[in-house]
């Protein structure tokens, strides 16, 4: 038998399991909450109820995930990677950062409910209940056997790569979180301290060591992601600096997928010199629903990425976009003008790229993109 010529990979946004969602899971945590509005996180399934109609809690594990599972279960990927932003701790040594995000340990089958394979630590959310909760956070997703990349308990820790077998060939997932997402200057880790693998500016002295530390000769078979948590929650400009730093990964370190988070809906995307480019995946789940200010980018409309590479270069064979809607804290498939909404609107997104957005007969978003040989959709 031939090994696989290519591989199908599952990438999400920001996957938030705490707050609201975390109460109407088995086994929540005290929900106190430092917030200057919301002084407990019950308050967030109350405005959640208030908005789409009652979540039957304690819900079952599998609940959050809704329709995304049968769509998962038909696609298939051989890896499902995450950016898990939430401490999964009962720590109660809340950093004074107004917002903090937690969930308990024992919800921790709600991702291996989703059959994630490793997620991405580097962000801002991940000590915000100080390094206590870090650490257990660390410690539970070790006994689930769930691997994770930028974070650890010391700064060697936090910067090495998550490693996965896929058929055919491997993974490597590199994580970073960018000064510019809101992660505080003195959550990096360093010698003897626990943290995030740290991005200070993406220029200068700062990026130049990100880019030694990603570089490594290409094997057979190897691919290699970066998972990079930057920028801010609203707004759908890149800045050149982020455009710029991804190409760099391209060119200097041999990436083949730059998998960008922290915007609260997605961004353009793009196809560089064959490898794709996630500037911001968007929020896959929290419990935003009710919260007023930002329809405009409807935030309730959430997409998982499915990018499928060549195992020989790691080129772009095609993505496709599977499109949901946050409703009571579950994922509905989107409606057909939701779809044509998400389309239109990221295929405005990428003209500059030249990436556009296709609806297929199923309801999914293809890319097509252009680049020295024409257009070229997905497969």
């Amino acid at each position: 038998m031939s090994e696989p010529a290519d591989v199908l990979l599952w990438l999400t946004g920001d996957v938030m399991t705490g707050r609201g969602i975390d109460q109407v899971l088995p086994h929540p945590v005290e929900p106190h909450l430092f917030e200057p509005f919301v002084g407990s996180a019950s308050d967030y399934v109350d405005l959640a109820e208030r908005t789409n109609g009652a979540i039957p809690g304690p819900v079952a594990f599998d609940y959050v995930w809704g329709d995304a599972l049968a769509a998962l279960a038909q696609a298939a990927p051989a890896l499902r990677l995450i950016n898990l932003e939430t401490a999964v701790t009962t720590s109660d040594a809340a950093e004074p950062k107004g917002i903090n995000y937690r969930m308990h340990p024992a919800n921790l089958p709600v991702l291996t409910a989703l059959g994630v394979h490793g997620c991405s630590l580097a962000n801002n959310h991940v000590l915000d209940w100080g390094e206590t909760g870090l650490r257990e956070t660390l410690a539970c997703l070790a006994e689930a056997g769930i691997p994770y990349a930028g974070a650890g308990r010391d700064g060697v820790e936090a910067a090495v790569p998550a490693d996965f077998v896929v058929p055919g060939g491997r993974v490597r997932l590199h994580a970073l979180g960018v000064a510019s997402s809101g992660i505080p200057d003195e959550w990096a880790a360093g010698e003897g301290l626990p943290g995030v693998h740290f991005l200070p500016e993406l220029t200068g002295a700062a990026g130049e060591a990100a880019i030694a530390a990603v570089q490594r000769p290409r094997r057979a078979g190897e691919l290699t992601l970066v998972s990079l948590h930057w920028g801010g929650n609203w707004g759908y400009a890149i800045p050149d600096a982020h455009r710029a730093f991804a190409h760099r990964l391209i060119d200097e370190a041999g990436v083949d997928l730059v998998w960008g988070h922290s915007s609260h809906h997605p961004l353009g995307l793009e196809v560089y010199r064959g490898k794709l480019i996630l500037y911001g995946c968007g929020d896959f789940l929290n419990d935003y629903e009710g919260i007023s200010g930002h329809a405009g980018y409807r935030p309730d409309l959430v997409l998982g990425y499915l990018p499928r590479l060549r195992l020989a270069d790691g080129a772009l064979l095609g993505l496709t976009l599977l499109p949901f809607r946050l409703c009571r804290f579950r994922l509905e498939w989107a409606s057909p003008a939701d779809t044509a909404w998400l389309a239109e609107r990221l295929s405005r997104e990428g003209e500059p790229f030249g990436t556009r957005l296709e609806v297929d007969d199923a309801g999914r978003l293809v890319l097509v993109w252009v680049d020295d040989s024409g257009a070229r959709p997905a497969s």
